[in-house]
């Protein structure tokens, strides 16, 4: 079976892995230069299965004058004359409770679990090159009454199943990262998990793409989806500058862009760009105390630090503004702060390697893998990871691999 991939994202290099593993042909078409050139690129490389409430919480309620109206929210909207932005809010808005939040926490537990055991078992066989490690994660929260609430996130997912987990005062956090000694004074405590990890996206990726090619796949870079062909319930082909595509299957893991290329085949779905951007920080050979070797995530800025060997990568930020990739410096340079309060004994030298992507994302936080009512037989979605697309990708390949199997 011949199966043609758009996005050479995580998601979609993962989906070709698992693809290509249960017997199937792959050609993968890329948009970029070449692997991660979107979202996966410059991610925040921690790989967060036990930490993954979904976005649309009832707290957000309280927030929404800080996300209209302050400049330097760590978690923006700005709204625009644009109908995708105000349904996807309006859905968003709608998922905010604690029922939505209590599923969406439950049905993504299940998805990271079966993705961690996936990605486990490719490094088992593979040993990609990817700085993965284990190091562990700590959540900082500067309040207690913001402890006190991660404290009942946590029972939740304990009882949902969920890693082991332990809420911990800000001295027993300082003990576990020695790193945050200087920021102590300054959160009420954290929680830690044990079990989780980091890796470079980007390589892991690159690795990606070299296996599945040496394998017999066939990867298409700089060719843009320019339209479908279809017949019936069939995608028939699919146009490109270079020629019109045919294959038997088609999916689309082509991130924010999937919903144009969704609405070709006339199929809308409930996907908007959420826009997050990193720093990486290359750490002093005379100064690698002063980085973190546990992962860090610091609620209050909506900011996650992860060690990936000698360099630090720092990703923040979610901006619903629409279609705007370019660099905002101010952010850059909010993201440059938070890494200089929370390691102060860190130096800041050289190029900080900044970078912006556009995560796509449900207003539920849950991805969609499969078939879509109403669309064609044959064409498959894989998209809506919003910042989870590192976490969840090999849990949403198996899962779409059997679907394919089983139709």
């Amino acid at each position: 079976m011949h199966v043609c991939i758009v996005g050479a994202g995580i998601v979609g290099l993962a989906t070709a892995y698992a693809l290509q593993r249960a017997g199937c042909r792959v050609t993968i078409l890329e948009r970029g230069p070449g692997p991660a050139a979107g979202a996966s690129g410059g991610n925040g490389a921690q790989l967060s299965y036990s930490y993954v409430q979904p976005l649309a919480d009832p707290g957000i309620w309280k927030m929404l004058p800080q996300l209209l109206l302050e400049k330097d929210s760590p978690l923006a909207l700005r709204l625009r004359a644009d109908p995708a932005q105000w349904a996807w809010g309006l859905r968003f808005l709608g998922a905010c409770n604690s029922r939505a939040s209590m599923a969406g926490t439950q049905a993504l537990l299940r998805l990271a679990a079966e993705s961690r055991q996936a990605f486990e078992s490719l490094q088992a066989q593979e040993s990609l090159s990817c700085a993965l490690h284990t190091p562990g994660k700590l959540v900082l929260y500067q309040t207690q009454q913001g402890l006190d609430a991660a404290a009942r996130q946590v029972a939740l997912q304990s009882r949902l199943g969920g890693a082991s987990q332990q809420v911990v005062d800000a001295t027993a956090a300082v003990r576990l990262e020695p790193a945050l000694a200087g920021y102590a004074g300054r959160m009420a405590g954290a929680v830690h998990t044990p079990s989780e990890s980091a890796a470079d996206c980007r390589q892991l990726c690159e690795q990606l793409a070299a296996l599945l090619t040496a394998r017999g796949a066939e990867l298409r870079y700089d060719t843009e989806v320019l339209g479908f062909e279809r017949q019936g319930d069939a995608v028939t082909g699919l146009r490109t500058a270079a020629g019109l595509l045919q294959a038997e299957h088609y999916v689309l893991a082509s991130g924010w862009e999937s919903p144009a290329h969704a609405r070709q085949l006339g199929l809308r779905i409930p996907v908007y760009p959420l826009k997050g951007y990193s720093i990486t920080v290359d750490i002093p050979s005379n100064h690698t105390h002063a980085a973190p070797r546990v992962s860090v995530t610091d609620t209050a800025r909506k900011v996650v630090f992860a060690r990936l060997g000698e360099r630090l990568r720092v990703a923040g930020m979610v901006e619903i503004i629409g279609r705007d990739t370019r660099i905002d410096t101010a952010r850059i340079d909010s993201l440059r702060r938070s890494t200089q309060q929370v390691f102060a004994q860190l130096p800041l030298q050289g190029s900080l390697h900044p970078w912006s992507g556009m995560r796509p994302a449900t207003p539920t936080g849950l991805p969609i893998t499969g078939r879509q009512r109403g669309g064609p037989h044959n064409l498959w979605l894989q998209t809506g990871h919003g910042a989870l697309g590192l976490t969840l990708a090999f849990g949403s390949a198996q899962r779409l691999a059997a679907q394919m199997r089983a139709a």
